[in-house]
């Protein structure tokens, strides 16, 4: 009798076993089921928590403003556009979604991406070739990596906040060809450091360079009304490619780029993402445009949200925390390896708080840290309660002394 057929091998178990290391070292998760709207205290996995690991900053996420726009929106559009917007999918709302952003941001122009990701991504591809030159902060996000890997340009990296390095790489690339991109985040979204600005404007101005910059967790944040780390270090006019997002101050989704009317044609014309995604719903465009308008007419909300920030890493530092290098609303707490991290996490998690373990390779090995965020929708009870949580847990775990 011959022997039973064996099964074909599975193709993929490469991808068990790299689980089964991530399993090993302590950082393999789950996600977390979010069960309500997205507040200062949520309900996620069964019980109300403390959240301290949303980007909503403003607290507009659950704004009334913003879900009535997007209702309006609806029964007057529909609940989707049918197609990209090069076809059929451009509608009045997405201009005008656009010209508000301009406006807001003092540029002439904006085009609007389905997310942050895309609008760094497809930028960065779509405007320079093999034969160009990227200059990048080696702590950019990885919407900016992936977009210089597409590009295909020649990438170099700078030191970490460092513009004299910068301006040093940029001399040395003085009699190659190409064109020069600068690029930097406006606030560094795992230390909450803020990118230098001014230092890298200077260099790329005398060298000729394109200067870009990705504001995802500075809109809505830095600036008057919340305009960006080009608005707060008075620089307008100065960085021609300025990137944002919707998805995080705004409450929303989506991302945008701000800069000249060439610019913003261009990126219609060649940005992929923009050209092969179907454009964002009605709902979404109307309660962004509600957001701006919050933004204006509301910028206690941006006060209220460094009041909060202040008093939080402030407590925090108190009872022994290291908070690293902040200066904004993201607010790392500092504890060494991954492992380490992820179980502080879960176990806040169980005693009422919500604060993400982060650990390699998001972050250097030996700097895993839980990430908090504070929003201007915290109350004083909330932030004294988080602090009481992340300082009783630290101490039974051993991450801070008795």
């Amino acid at each position: 009798m011959s022997a039973p057929l064996s099964g074909p091998a599975n193709p993929l178990s490469f991808l068990t076993d790299q689980l089964n290391e991530l399993r090993a070292a302590g950082s393999f998760f789950r996600l977390r089921e979010l069960e309500s709207a997205c507040e200062p205290v949520s309900r996620a996995d069964g019980r109300e928590v403390i959240n301290l690991a949303s980007n909503n900053y403003l607290g507009l996420a659950n704004h009334p403003r913003l879900k009535e726009a997007a209702l309006d929106a609806i029964r007057k559009y529909g609940a989707g556009t049918g197609a990209v917007r090069t076809i059929t999918g451009t509608m009045a709302i997405h201009m005008e979604l656009e010209r508000k952003i301009a406006a807001f941001k003092h540029t002439e122009a904006c085009v609007v991406f389905q997310s942050g990701f895309t609008a760094n991504a497809g930028t960065v591809s779509s405007i320079l070739t093999p034969e160009d030159h990227i200059i990048s902060d080696e702590l950019n996000h990885a919407s900016i990596i992936d977009g210089c890997r597409l590009s295909r340009a020649k990438i170099h990296v700078f030191r970490h906040r460092d513009p004299a390095h910068a301006a040093e790489i940029l001399e040395g690339l003085s009699d190659q060809s190409g064109r020069k991109l600068l690029i930097t985040d406006g606030v560094f979204s795992m230390d909450g450091d803020i990118g230098p600005l001014p230092g890298l404007v200077a260099a790329a101005e005398r060298h000729g360079a394109v200067m870009m910059i990705d504001d995802a967790h500075s809109s809505g944040v830095l600036g008057r009304n919340g305009r960006g780390t080009v608005d707060h270090f008075g620089l307008h006019g100065r960085v021609q490619i300025q990137v944002g997002t919707l998805s995080k101050a705004i409450g929303v989704l989506g991302g945008y780029v701000c800069g000249s009317r060439d610019l913003i044609d261009y990126l219609y014309h060649r940005a992929r993402p923009f050209l092969f995604s179907t454009s964002h719903p009605p709902a979404v465009t109307a309660a962004c445009s509600a957001a701006f308008d919050l933004l204006v007419e509301e910028p206690e909300r941006i006060a209220i949200l460094w009041e909060n920030t202040r008093y939080f890493k402030s407590a925090l530092q108190s009872n022994g925390f290291d908070t690293g290098a902040s200066e904004t609303p993201i607010t790392p707490i500092i504890v060494g390896e991954a492992a380490v991290a992820h179980k502080y996490s879960a176990a806040l998690f169980e005693e009422g708080l919500w604060a993400t373990g982060i650990g390699f390779p998001t972050v250097p090995k030996g700097r895993a840290r839980i990430r908090a965020i504070v929003t201007a929708a915290h109350t004083r009870a909330h932030l004294d309660q988080a602090v009481e949580i992340l300082t009783r847990v630290a101490r039974r775990m051993g991450i801070l002394g008795a």
